[in-house]
């Protein structure tokens, strides 16, 4: 399977790079002198995602900003791997972005996983200043120089995580022995794991027949993505914790972000941040939406007293090296 993933987004890419030699190409030298340049924006979320139409969004003012020098394409679903598959691309150099988490891009700074701590931010107003302060983009420029990775904006709200479950669960001490989904990042495993439950690291789309299939007993995630992926049909209980706020990042290649022109880092840069406040607005204006829906699908969905399950999670700053302290720097951030 993995194989196949990866020989799925290789023979993309050569696709990609004939049409551009032998079509593309030579549509845009016809329009103006100079290179034209392609970017393939991948994400694990199918189309009805707010992330997806983030992404459109930022495909069209790019390329009408541009006159069509740069070209973007938007693939869902997975098409193009799984998150860590779009990484190890972007990270090779490919010319891919991917919205990804800062979970996983710790493991080259580990600084940068403080986002994705539990409970560190109450909303996307929080996540959004934080990634946008001179601490954290002193981070995202270490991504860049030592790493490879270009944070193209870093405010793609996702929305508040919760547990999907076919129990019900009102305190910690539910999720004892649940083996429950969650990517495979080590903050992320921990926060369950401090939670009571057993994490279970799977792709995201292997998630609803895991699910069926009984290989895992539920998974936390946010309500535009259970939708998307119709969790909805294989679970009977949301709990909202709020665990983590799930605020992504758009990333790219820095070896292919440097080819580009000045002019058109900058257009990127900016039509990106944008994009992802628009896609952001998109998920804020539809989680009452979401959660209407998936009770009317029959989902029982509960709010809980969530100082338990804050509590069991505040181990986990000590769990990882260096995270308290982070945890003080991002409340001086935030005044909290």
């Amino acid at each position: 399977m993995q194989l196949n993933k990866k020989f799925i987004v290789t023979m993309v890419l050569c696709l990609v790079g004939i049409s551009f030699l032998f079509g593309g190409g030579a549509k845009e030298a016809k329009k103006e002198a100079g290179p034209s340049y392609r970017l393939l924006v991948g994400m694990v979320v199918t189309e009805k995602d707010p992330m997806f139409k983030g992404a459109m969004e930022l495909k069209k003012n790019v390329e009408a900003r541009t006159g069509g020098k740069i070209q973007i394409e938007v693939y869902p679903s997975s098409q193009l791997g799984d998150t860590k598959d779009m990484q190890e691309q972007v990270k090779a150099g490919a010319n891919i972005a991917v919205i990804t988490d800062a979970a996983r891009l710790a493991e080259s700074v580990p600084a940068v996983g403080i986002l994705g701590a539990p409970y560190i931010v109450d909303n996307f107003e929080q996540g959004r200043k934080l990634v946008t302060s001179a601490l954290f983009k002193g981070w995202t420029e270490e991504l860049a120089e030592k790493h490879g990775y270009r944070v193209l904006s870093f405010n793609w709200y996702q929305g508040a995580r919760h547990f999907l479950t076919n129990k019900p669960i009102k305190t910690p001490e539910d999720l004892k022995g649940l083996r429950i989904r969650t990517p495979g990042a080590t903050v992320w495993q921990e926060t369950i794991r401090a939670m009571g439950a057993s994490p279970t690291a799977l792709a995201w789309a292997e998630v609803y027949p895991g699910i069926q299939q009984k290989v895992i007993d539920g998974a936390e995630a946010q309500f535009p993505a259970v939708v998307g992926a119709r969790l909805y049909e294989v679970i009977k209980y949301i709990t909202k914790t709020g665990h983590f706020q799930l605020i992504t990042p758009l990333v790219c290649s820095e070896t292919w972000f440097k080819k580009l022109p000045k002019e058109y880092q900058d257009i990127l840069l900016e039509e990106a941040l944008k994009a992802g406040d628009h896609a952001s607005k998109l998920t804020i204006d539809g989680l009452a939406e979401n959660e209407a829906f998936m009770k009317a699908q029959g989902v029982t969905i509960s709010e809980v007293d969530i100082t338990p399950f804050k509590r069991a999670c505040d181990t986990v700053y000590d769990k990882i090296q260096g995270y308290r302290a982070l945890k003080q720097q991002v409340e001086q951030v935030l005044a909290k």
